[in-house]
């Protein structure tokens, strides 16, 4: 195994010694030797039973019977998640061949960020993911449960079911895909229109035909955005069936894989023969397999908060250095769409998971030894599902790529590092995503300020013509405590206008970018935030401003005296916390931690204290 995974695993688990133990020691009390629901008080128990049918009552009434939660983030709105409405029918009729019985235990909330891009309801997007785990938290809280599958697939969703579901961690839990759409429309098609539209070269009727061109049907969009990020993630941590993330939402191998998910988790109860509880799943290993992963195909820059937070829910502390380090050594392997021009289904059909893990392992990159939703080792991921007479069965999978332009081999990567990097200065810390930029003509820009307080501002100087030149523009009071860290994917049309003009352009913020933004280089998630006193609330239009992926720089070219003689900008932030609700969100919006620490709300008051290790500070 290559030395700097096997080092940069080390420090994590020095890093989280205090506070794995003390989450695996309340995991370890949380444990009963009989089903949970059969400790409850008489009354207690005659109301689980009251909505059952008879036959879910027969089977809640004995011991031996795992009871299975279904916790669901469906809705007709996300068109990843309305395939979901169908699943609780599948998932009861196959645990109850296995012997089970399931209960639909609550829904979650799932927002579309497509929808909301550049609106109100962005500012929501990312205190949702909380949302989201105190949602779960609350659908298992009834404590009648012997495990549990989670459905969801996009952005905040899927984070946030395991961030509330990790405080269940003595319980199995499988985390159950949707399935992409199938392609539409080329995404560079999409935002071509997309150009052409903020030009005024084509009507908003004009763009809605292709809009609705790309996003055509049920299923997760099919460019690498953060939801299929997500999804490659879940199955790199092995919470998937091998497999199980790609495979297109609606076909028959679709729901055979939710009949065999669902057939699964009964067997991993603690009930069944083979108890994993999804503590024992998430650990450092497993999560340095997420970022291998994420980092190997130039995954969404929102995964440096997401698998963060996921990570501190279990008691294991990740940072950005991670990141970094195994960047550097990681090599690109998968180009998609920002990456590439190819999607998540050509992807799918040049080989998928099981060549990209085995050509990770072949690399030395990831650690096998760790346990799975299918059992020990993460090379039981190297087979494909197939169909045969209606059930799934799993074939050894490639070991060469179907189409070398969309997955390479570990031997010829498309280049020798990963995607993100980790640039440092007198700005902050940020996250910089170079796997859709030309090394060297747009990894180092230096240019002069254009500071703007919201990305309207931005979208308004466009409009007057005041961008084009050669200019970094900063977007600051975006992040968590200003107002919800939303996403601002919406400049990027604009910012790709100015650089198809000939400037030089470049982008920092404390806000974050959808997963499926490429081509702009930018500094994001830069902390500590504007709002925070970060130092990004000192700049000033026409200062210099250097963006270096190379050395890792990100650098205000100010002198010392002359940035200390400032005063901070104010932020009018108003417009951006009442209205559409945002206004009941300030409690979870003041304690948001900063983006290097996952941008959760939660842990600012999760003390993980036990017996053995004493207080802890999350701070």
């Amino acid at each position: 195994m290559h030395s700097t995974i096997i080092n940069v695993t080390k420090r994590i688990k020095e890093r989280s010694k205090k506070n794995r133990q003390a989450y695996l020691h309340h995991i370890e009390e949380a444990r009963t030797t009989a089903p949970f629901r059969q400790q409850l008080p008489l009354s207690n128990f005659a109301h689980d039973l009251a909505g059952c049918s008879q036959t879910c009552q027969r089977a809640l009434l004995k011991e031996d019977v795992p009871n299975i939660a279904i916790i669901s983030s469906y809705n007709d709105l996300v068109s990843a998640h309305e395939p979901y409405g169908r699943y609780p029918d599948i998932i009861k009729k196959a645990v109850a061949q296995a012997g089970g019985t399931a209960q639909f235990a609550g829904g979650v909330p799932a927002m579309c960020d497509g929808v909301t891009q550049g609106e109100q309801g962005m500012d929501l997007s990312l205190i949702s993911r909380d949302v989201i785990a105190m949602s779960t938290v609350i659908a298992l809280s009834h404590n009648v449960f012997d495990g549990a599958v989670l459905l969801g697939v996009c952005d905040k969703i899927l984070p946030g079911l395991l961030m509330g579901g990790l405080q269940f961690g003595h319980l199995p839990m499988i985390l159950l895909p949707a399935g992409p759409m199938t392609t539409g429309l080329p995404n560079k098609e999409k935002n071509h229109a997309r150009e052409l539209f903020a030009q005024g070269k084509i009507s908003r009727k004009e763009l809605l035909v292709y809009e609705t061109r790309a996003y055509h049907s049920p299923g997760t969009c099919t460019f690498y955005g953060t939801a299929n990020s997500n999804q490659l993630m879940a199955e790199m941590l092995g919470l998937h069936l091998p497999g199980a993330s790609f495979v297109n939402a609606g076909t028959k191998l679709r729901n055979a894989l939710t009949r065999e998910a669902s057939a699964r988790i009964t067997s991993l109860t603690d009930r069944g023969k083979e108890y994993t509880p999804l503590a024992e799943i998430i650990s450092e290993k497993s999560v340095v397999n997420a970022m291998v992963g994420l980092l190997a195909t130039g995954g969404s820059t929102n995964e440096t908060m997401h698998l963060v937070a996921i990570a501190r829910a279990a008691g294991i502390r990740i940072d950005w250095n991670d990141f970094a380090d195994i960047s550097d050594i990681v090599p690109l392997l998968v180009r998609i769409y920002p990456n590439g021009s190819g999607d998540i289904n050509s992807f799918q059909q040049a080989g998928g998971m099981a060549l990209l893990i085995g050509e990770l392992l072949a690399g030395g990159l990831l650690h096998e030894d760790v346990k799975t939703v299918v059992g020990q080792g993460i090379s039981r991921y190297l087979a494909r599902p197939v169909l045969e007479k209606e059930n799934v069965v799993w074939r050894d999978g490639p070991t060469a790529s179907a189409d070398p332009e969309i997955i390479a081999g570990i031997n010829s990567p498309f280049a020798p590092v990963g995607g993100i990097k980790v640039l440092s200065g007198n700005l902050g810390r940020s996250i910089m995503k170079i796997s859709a930029l030309q090394d060297g003509d747009q990894t180092f820009v230096e240019a002069p300020a254009m500071v703007f307080n919201s990305q309207h501002e931005l979208e308004q100087a466009f409009h007057q013509n005041r961008l084009n030149r050669d200019l970094v523009a900063v977007v600051r009071f975006q992040g968590p405590q200003a107002n919800g860290m939303p996403e601002l994917h919406k400049l990027i049309t604009y910012l790709s206008i100015v650089m198809d003009r000939g400037y030089t352009v470049g982008l920092v913020t404390d806000g974050r970018l959808s997963g499926a933004s490429g081509k702009v280089p930018f500094a994001i998630h830069c902390t500590p935030e504007a709002f925070c006193g970060g130092m990004l609330a000192k700049v000033v239009d026409g200062d210099s401003i250097t963006m270096d992926a190379r050395k890792n720089v990100l650098k205000l070219n100010v002198d010392p005296e002359t940035l200390a003689a400032r005063e901070y900008a104010t932020p009018a932030l108003e417009s951006h916390r009442y209205g559409l609700g945002r206004q009941i969100f300030a409690p979870l919006r003041r304690d948001l931690l900063g983006a290097e620490q996952g941008g959760s709300s939660i842990f600012t008051y999760v003390h993980e204290t036990s017996k053995v290790t004493g207080p802890d500070n999350p701070l």
